[in-house]
């Protein structure tokens, strides 16, 4: 004779096995699948709404030691906690009608705003960055989505020259001690409890070659999903820069991205696969070799004047009412 469970054993026996975040009625209609609604010692009246106040308590109260974790909200859906990571893995990509209807509204493409991170990239006191813009169509292709969600949308690299005398350079060179970093850029118009698993995701997904990888983010960010963003950044280290489209060196990093070691390994296959992201490393390694000597004639994005910006902006109709 089987044993009884109780609701929390119930669905942590259902999350465990599923291939994506769950709401609490899938989780019930899953667990009916498997037979788990007869194991229970008492299922009431109405099973569902127990089975969501279960949920729910357990993360409000436990908050971070919660097996649980809210993965979207509209619609809700629950995760594992120990199963976190593989949410890099699971397709977001299915989106609600509504959401859908949301972004026709904007005029313009994610991708127009690739000149305005450019700008204040360059021009930010915090990063001074060169950047390209990677075009993921000119990838190699692969079969079965196996390089989904391989390429940031804009690349960047620090070069050392415009901050230290050329005699410190040299110190630098000689003690062996590098000063030269790479970023990751994932650009978004806006984010919401609907799309932020996708988009943060994406970020991890495309960043962990870089120094330092970044989600960046056009509209305002609601206090709730700027809380979860956080929460997400302790764990994964993915910064958040919050563009200002009127005022663009008054974009704001909200979020720091943490550092860490190159992965040479995926480098190497991007380089591999994408002929913009080969050119925008061999351009990279061209400038270090000539040091602070020339400036070699590199293929970054322009970075516009603020008039060729506001033609842009006004062009593309970005600029915020």
């Amino acid at each position: 004779m089987s044993s009884k469970i109780t609701y929390k054993e119930l669905i942590l026996e259902v999350l465990k096995h599923t291939k994506k975040p769950l709401g609490v009625s899938e989780i019930w209609q899953e667990a009916c699948k498997k037979g788990l609604d007869k194991k229970l010692t008492s299922i009431g009246q109405t099973p569902i709404a127990t089975l969501g106040a279960i949920v729910y308590i357990d993360i409000k109260e436990l908050q971070d030691s919660s097996l649980f974790v809210k993965v979207s909200q509209k619609p809700t859906t629950f995760w594992l906690r120990e199963r976190q990571n593989e949410l890099l893995n699971i397709d977001f990509s299915n989106q609600t009608e509504k959401e859908l209807e949301k972004q026709e509204k904007n005029k313009f493409h994610e991708r127009d705003l690739h000149p305005l991170l450019v700008k204040y990239l360059y021009e930010n006191s915090d990063f001074r960055l060169n950047c390209k813009t990677i075009y993921h169509e000119k990838s190699k292709k692969s079969e079965s989505g196996k390089d989904k969600w391989n390429y940031p949308d804009v690349v960047g690299v620090y070069f050392p020259y415009d901050d230290y005398q050329k005699e410190t350079l040299g110190l630098l060179e000689n003690l062996k001690q590098n000063s030269y970093k790479i970023f990751s850029f994932e650009l978004k118009i806006g984010i919401n409890f609907s799309n932020l698993k996708e988009y943060y995701f994406q970020a991890v997904s495309n960043s962990s070659w870089a120094n330092e990888g970044y989600l960046v983010v056009l509209k305002e960010i609601d206090s709730e999903v700027l809380s979860e963003l956080r929460r997400l950044n302790q764990s994964f280290g993915i910064g958040v820069i919050k563009l200002d489209s009127k005022d663009i060196l008054n974009s704001k990093i909200l979020l720091s991205a943490r550092e860490r070691e190159l992965d040479i390994q995926t480098i190497d296959m991007l380089i591999d696969k994408n002929e913009n992201f080969k050119e925008f490393i061999d351009d990279i390694n061209k400038q270090i070799k000539v040091g602070v000597e020339a400036k070699i004639h590199a293929k970054f994005d322009e970075v516009k004047s603020d008039e060729q910006m506001q033609k842009h902006l006004k062009e593309k109709c970005i600029l915020e009412k």
